[in-house]
């Protein structure tokens, strides 16, 4: 529920009242002093949803540009009078489809609030992208966490969605350009900062080792169900907007889709392997058109439009041309999030196949020690390096199964897809003495 405050300009006293009469809103009124252009402040309790049409009908009656008027959130109305007019209007938003939502002037100036200024914003989306960064190379999941609850990241996306149904360009723009400025910062901190941890020899690990941490390498290659993430967050934010709700855990979901990916990016450019990162990059775009895409959808099944009627249509066209914009692109990405996923399935099969096969292969007294297969290829991975490592007793000699073990191996590789054909697998074969205890 909210209390609104109306300062009535002169000649307008008559015009408000009869307005709020006829909609059974009880109010109270107060002459005003100030000696400015306004005659009276007018106050009344309403429902969350009376407050847009009955705002629509004051301003059909020439208040808004003549005049203030404050909406804050009440905690209680004690009325029964009050308790029916919440009733009435409720019911009509059922029928409307619109259920709870806050009205578009409150929802504009929550989405203006949630976009931050350039400065804080800033400060918060390097830190961030810091922390995630440090979290990644800890392979420290509380760390990772603690980077998306500082993130802020959830404004600029509602404020750009917002401006788009509700036809606010400055809206619209800033929402865009302080997107692209923190993913471009998020990145740039999180290669600085891996750079330094790089150099100063903080982390002595190589490439192989950096994407082989647990938090890093499952974000190496991502599949389509990351887009799930992207897709729920950008519901959750424009529904808990609309709502009135507190969006700090929506938020904390957000950064979640775009944070520790963003990091990820960072490390690989540090570590001179932005190749081997372009998945994460990849995700990153995914879920950014994501959110906004399924925010815009969300806002505007909700009944958001215009203040002015005859901007209806324009807001209209740019809001379907943006979704169309939004959805193609995100097509395409999303093709690429498939393939990582196909080409992952591909890789787990061929190492699972050519476990078996070795292990076919070996006499009872030996044993696979390790099978470590090197990908190339993008986004479809096929192995060029493969590196099996057998144990066998100190007191014998190796089992000669290398020509079949490679023979093996080498047949059951996943053909390449693409015009080149399949390169020359080199499969190396290691011996290891290795003493077997027995109880």
């Amino acid at each position: 529920m909210r209390l609104v405050q109306v300062m009535v300009p002169t000649g307008k006293r008559e015009a408000v009242l009869d307005v709020l009469d006829e909609e059974d809103v009880d109010y109270a009124v107060s002459d005003e002093t100030s000696g400015r252009d306004y005659t009276a402040v007018v106050t009344f309790p309403l429902p969350t949803a009376a407050v847009e049409p009955v705002l629509d009908q004051l301003r059909g009656v020439g208040i808004e540009r003549d005049a203030y008027t404050v909406v804050v959130q009440a905690e209680t109305v004690v009325s029964d009078r009050f308790e029916a007019l919440e009733e009435r209007y409720e019911a009509e938003e059922e029928e409307n489809g619109n259920g709870d939502r806050i009205a578009r002037e409150e929802l504009v100036a929550r989405a203006d609030e949630m976009a931050p200024t350039v400065r804080p914003y800033v400060l918060m989306t390097a830190v961030s992208a810091v922390v995630a960064t440090a979290g990644l190379l800890l392979d420290s999941p509380a760390v990772v966490v603690g980077s998306m609850v500082i993130a802020p990241l959830i404004g600029p996306a509602m404020a750009a969605s917002v401006g788009t149904v509700v036809d606010d360009r400055d809206l619209a723009i800033r929402g865009v350009k302080l997107q692209a400025l923190g993913g471009g910062l998020a990145i740039a901190a999180a290669a600085l900062f891996a750079v330094l941890l790089r150099l100063t020899n903080v982390v002595p690990l190589t490439a192989e080792e950096v994407f082989a941490i647990g938090e890093v390498r499952e974000r190496l290659a991502p599949d389509v169900l990351s887009l799930v993430i992207a897709l729920g967050a950008g519901a959750a934010g424009a529904v808990s907007l609309a709502s009135g709700v507190s969006s700090a855990l929506v938020g904390v979901m957000i950064a979640a889709a775009l944070v520790p990916p963003t990091a990820v990016v960072g490390i690989g450019i540090a570590w001179g392997e932005p190749q081997s990162v372009v998945g994460s990059a990849v995700l990153v775009l995914v879920n950014i058109l994501a959110i906004n895409l399924v925010a815009l959808v969300v806002l505007w099944r909700l009944g958001y439009r215009p203040k002015l009627w005859f901007r209806e249509e324009e807001a209209r066209s740019t809001t379907i041309q943006r979704i169309a914009v939004l959805a193609a692109v995100l097509l395409l990405l999303t093709g690429m999030l498939g393939a990582f996923t196909y080409s992952s399935y591909r890789t787990n099969d061929f190492e699972k196949d050519a476990t078996a096969a070795i292990e076919a292969e070996l006499p009872p007294e030996a044993m696979l020690l390790d099978l470590e297969v090197t990908y190339e290829g993008f986004p479809l991975q096929t192995p060029q390096t493969i590196v099996v490592t057998v144990g066998h007793p100190p007191s014998a000699s190796p089992p000669p199964v290398a020509t079949a073990i490679r023979d093996r191996v080498s047949a059951l590789a996943p053909d390449p897809i693409g015009p080149f054909g399949r390169e020359e697998i080199r499969v190396e074969i290691r011996y290891i003495g290795v003493d077997r205890a027995t109880a």
